[in-house]
This record gives C-alpha cells, structure tokens and sequence, in this order.
C-alpha cells in the first residue's frame, strides 16, 4: 500500500513511521524540514519539504499512485484543503483529515470528507472513564491501534521519553482531568492520567501489561 502523511509532528512522524515498518511505502510531507527528525530510525520513506495541498509538491510525493492520504497536521483549514486536492483532483481512493475543532464537523459532512475529531473522540472517552476498563482499543486504522490507558503507580513519575524508551508503542497525548496535556519528551506522567497511545495490534498485551501490571516487556 502507498500512503502521503501529510504533517510530521508527533502523530504525523508516529504514523508514518509505524507504516514504514510494517512494510508500507511512504511518503511523508511537512512544511517544516526540521520536523522529520521525529521520525523513527527505522522509517525508510520519502520526506518532502512543502505544503501538503500544493499540487506540485503532491505530484513529488507520488499522489497519482497513492492508495491512502492523511492531512494530520494541527490546521484543520490545511486538512481541509489538502483531503479536497487530494479527492477531487487526484482521486485518491480514502483520505482521511485530521480535525481539531469539532464546530467544524458539519463543514466536512457536507464536502463528504472522511475525518477524525480527537476532541470530540477524547471527550466521549472522558464521559466513559469511570466505568471504561483499564485499557481501551480507540480505534484501528489497519494493523495499528489507539489505544487509551490509565496510568498506575510504576509510570507515575516517568517521562513520556522513558516509556517510549522503555516500550514499543508511544504515548502521543495525555488526557489530565478536563484537559489535554500538550506532551513533550520530558513530561512527567501522574497516577490516574489517560494515556493515549498508538501501538501495533501485536503489542497490546504489552500495553495491557504496562497498565495493569508495571512493566512493558
């Protein structure tokens, strides 16, 4: 399969670098050159500097030949525009736009676009939390999985760079209380933080064990 990740930030870079390995062909986009150093050492796709809706820099990437397109950036107008392009002027088979605001939601109905709203995603989480056991499968997107857990005493403490260190997934957001922590390598998870993390399918029993038990391996 032949997918454009269209921004490289900690989604982007996660996903991209995730569909690399599982044998993917890839092309990732980003304005910002300096953003593909988030990607993994493993990632063996092309990098593009440019904007993910210019039609040049699309035709660069492959988009005639692309089986899946996602605008991931944190715009949702640059989604937007980018899904647009790449639906109604290449014919990409799916395209999927990330989406920030969930007031937007109707505006991408009515155009038929196919998006995810972490907001609205996470919020509907939130309400379930109470009740939602300890691990959660969020959704799937192929042989990846997002998955939310409860952080317990052993990664109380730890940085968000410790467990992606010490594990094969990675923590991409966390959910605090009523908010969600804008998350960099060296923020500390508390006891009953939501972890969001993207993992293989492969790997959930590690995530289960992580969050159950206290260790990943």
């Amino acid at each position: 399969m032949y997918v454009i990740v269209v921004g490289c930030g900690r989604v982007g870079s996660q996903l991209a670098t995730f569909l690399s390995e599982e044998g993917h062909d890839v092309a990732i986009i980003d304005k910002n050159a300096d953003s593909f150093r988030r990607l993994g050492s493993t990632f063996n796709g092309l990098t593009i500097k440019g904007l993910g809706f210019d039609q040049d820099i699309l035709r660069e990437g492959g988009i005639e030949k692309a089986d899946v397109f996602a605008a991931v950036t944190d715009l949702d107008n640059t989604n937007m525009m980018a899904v647009e392009v790449a639906t109604k002027i290449f014919d990409v088979p799916r395209a999927i736009a990330r989406l920030y605001n969930p007031n937007r939601s109707l505006t991408y109905q009515k155009l038929g676009l196919e998006f995810i709203c972490g907001t609205t995603m996470l919020a509907e989480k939130l309400l379930e939390s109470i009740i939602a056991p300890d691990v959660e499968i969020i959704s799937t997107l192929g042989s990846l999985c997002l998955v939310r857990a409860v952080a317990n005493d052993w990664l109380a403490g730890k940085t968000v760079r410790d467990v992606d260190g010490e594990t094969d997934f990675k923590i991409i957001t966390i959910i605090r209380g009523p908010k969600n922590v804008f998350i960099e390598p060296t923020t500390k998870i508390r006891r009953h933080d939501q972890l969001i993390i993207i993992s293989k399918k492969e790997l959930l029993a590690q995530v289960e064990k992580m969050a159950r038990v206290g260790t990943g391996e």
